[in-house]
């Protein structure tokens, strides 16, 4: 064992893995702390720039040059895209494939995490005003024209009004005021802050939809636009703005994108962008599946965990792929803890009030906190390729409070933590203070191998403590349900994308009213207005709101400093451990610039597969 351990870390040596470089920091304008391995000798392409031809302002990239044609196919985990409205994703499968067919007015800079123009040509911050300007000439899929109209129309009628997912519109919001929009001209809008607002620029990085197709279904409501662009929808009736459009839908077997060409980018010889005619998902069950099909070269790009990493390293040089280490992943893993006592009209919104004493007991979830064996996770489930994490920003968060050092497993203090509330053992059994014996149900998507070890895992470090914990994993749509509208569930084992330069962008999750405030969920019932509240959940609303109106990184870093305290302090949230994100991609594909920000194939428009190299 100890030999093996010793070749392990000697590939994590190899891959970077145990280096963290931090970059010159800029926080003012967030060029900053991005951490990164072997990718730092990679040579990004410059900026884009705006060339105007024939009347049409294209973006340029400045990438090499490549060839025309062939196909890249990934892989997703799951049931496959359950929307194909960008305006109302809940899940990352259905973000990332709506991302592929809208742009927004504004992008993130892959290599520093500048905010740059997308489908703006430019922008323009004066005071509380930003003003953007969108490129002249671009067109929908349907060849009709892309103007400020559309602008309008997707941020007032559908950001603002909040359909859909109301994440974006809550992310916007100051001091309970949105911003105003007024169209300048038929390429030109003006919005306006109600007082300086730091993470708005973010914000506009929000896809653009059309309002010809769109309206119709917005106009009549909250119901028909969430059943809009579902995966029923005919490929050949969405109009849309990306790189791709949907050429082909095969439920719980395959999604496929082709080449748009009214896209709106060009390359260095000014020839359309891009270079794929598909991108092909392939829609797998679970991480084993995945693995199978990248090696009987059915999918293209991998990422490995755990054990896998060491195996595809070794084989590597005699392979046709290549491995890239991204650093720390920039999402979250973590269990999370039901501490709602509400009850809606029906009384089905409830939590068993036993259970209900348990939870929201600080006592309870510290003692499940120093219970959990995070050391062991990273070893044996996840191989050493990881670290524990016990902060709610990601291990590349800018904003990362270091002073959070965590602790490691110790079930002696979980047993006195317990003892303070009441809590007793009798033949190995956990009783609380009314004799009941606690028991409660532990959740977690199926197919997701690696949540379910770590299910495993919990399961047992909790019953050694003489609780009974019934582990549950369950389809992906059936645990947002539960979490989201039925209320009915315990614990559960979850994930959070993030971004590691923007904590506002979480807004929706620890503000007391967001939509993804999950330990402690708002009724969707407008009418019902029994709703407690935790004294630190109003300092986390606090926290946010302060925030978002500081200018500087100075001035913002202590209060998002300060949420992390109160989570890890809390612990509606117990996070669990951070993987690093280990990628491996066909050796055939050009113009892969990895991005500890922005993943492998986020530049899909530039990439192209060269002859038959290997």
């Amino acid at each position: 064992m100890k030999k093996i351990l010793n070749i392990i870390f000697v590939l994590l040596l190899i891959l970077g893995i145990c280096k963290l470089v931090i970059k010159k920091d800029i926080p003012e304008t967030y060029s900053s702390k991005i951490p990164s391995s072997q990718i730092d000798s990679i040579v990004y392409p410059a900026q884009g720039k705006t060339v105007t031809i024939n009347g049409i302002d294209y973006l340029q990239s400045q990438a090499p040059a490549g060839k025309f044609g062939g196909e890249l196919v990934i892989s997703t985990i799951g049931e496959g895209p359950k929307t194909f409205n960008p305006c109302n994703t809940k899940d990352a499968t259905s973000s990332s494939m709506a991302g592929i067919l809208y742009d927004g007015l504004l992008t993130t800079d892959p290599t520093n995490g500048e905010v740059i123009p997308q489908m703006a040509k430019s922008f323009v911050i004066n005071g509380n005003d930003y003003i953007i300007t969108l490129r002249n000439g671009l067109k929908w899929t349907d060849g009709k024209p892309i103007t400020s109209d559309d602008i309008i129309y997707t941020y007032k009628e559908i950001v603002f009004a909040g359909l859909g997912n109301t994440a974006s519109r809550d992310a916007m919001m100051i001091r309970g005021k949105l911003p105003k929009l007024e169209k300048i001209d038929n390429y030109t809008v003006k919005f306006t802050t109600p007082a300086p607002f730091a993470p708005f620029l973010r914000q506009l990085t929000y896809p653009i939809v059309p309002k010809h197709y769109f309206k119709p279904y917005s106009d009549k409501g909250d119901s028909v636009f969430n059943a809009f662009l579902n995966p029923n929808t005919s490929p050949k009736q969405i109009v849309s703005s990306g790189a791709f459009k949907l050429k082909e839908y095969v439920a719980a077997q395959r999604v496929v994108f082709e080449r748009n060409p009214n896209y709106y980018k060009i390359n260095i010889n000014d020839e359309k962008l891009p270079y794929l005619d598909k991108i092909i998902y392939l829609i797998v069950g679970d991480t084993n599946n995945e693995i199978l099909k990248f090696e009987a070269k059915e999918i293209d790009v991998l990422s490995l965990r755990g054990s896998n990493v060491a195996r595809y390293k070794i084989k590597e040089p005699d392979s046709d792929y290549k491995i890239y280490n991204l650093g720390a992943d920039t999402g979250t893993l973590f269990l999370v803890v039901n501490l709602s006592n509400r009850k809606n009209k029906e009384g089905k919104w409830n939590v068993d009030p036993i259970k209900q004493n348990w939870f929201r007991d600080k006592n309870f979830r510290t003692a499940i906190d120093w219970a959990i064996d995070r050391i062991g996770m990273v070893q044996n489930i996840a191989q050493g390729v990881a670290e524990p994490l016990f902060t709610a920003e990601s291990l590349n968060s800018i904003y990362l409070n270091k002073n959070i050092k965590g602790h490691q497993q110790d079930k002696n203090i979980s047993k006195e933590y317990l003892e303070k509330s009441g809590f007793y053992l009798k033949n190995g059994v956990l009783y609380d203070k009314g004799g009941n014996r606690v028991e409660f149900d532990l959740y977690t998507n199926a197919g997701a191998l690696e949540r379910e070890s770590i299910g495993v895992m919990i399961k047992q470090d909790l019953e050694d403590l003489g609780m009974k914990v019934n582990f549950k994993p369950v389809e992906f749509n059936s645990l947002v349900n539960k979490l989201s509208n039925t209320n009915d569930w315990d614990m559960a084992i979850m994930g959070l994308t993030g971004s590691p330069l923007e904590p506002h962008d979480g807004k929706n999750v620890w503000l007391s009213t967001g939509p993804l405030h999950l330990f402690n969920q708002r009724p969707q019932d407008a009418a019902f207005n029994d709703i407690h509240f935790y004294p630190w959940e109003k300092e986390l609303d606090e926290m946010f709101e302060e925030g978002a109106l500081k200018l500087s990184f100075a001035e913002r870093k202590p209060l998002y400093d300060r949420y992390q305290e109160i989570i890890y302090e809390e612990k509606p949230i117990i996070y669990l451990y951070s993987p690093i994100r280990i990628t491996a991609i066909r050796k055939k594909f050009k113009n892969i610039f990895p991005s500890a920000l922005s993943g492998l194939v986020y530049n899909i428009d530039e990439i192209f597969i060269k002859g038959e190299e290997q």
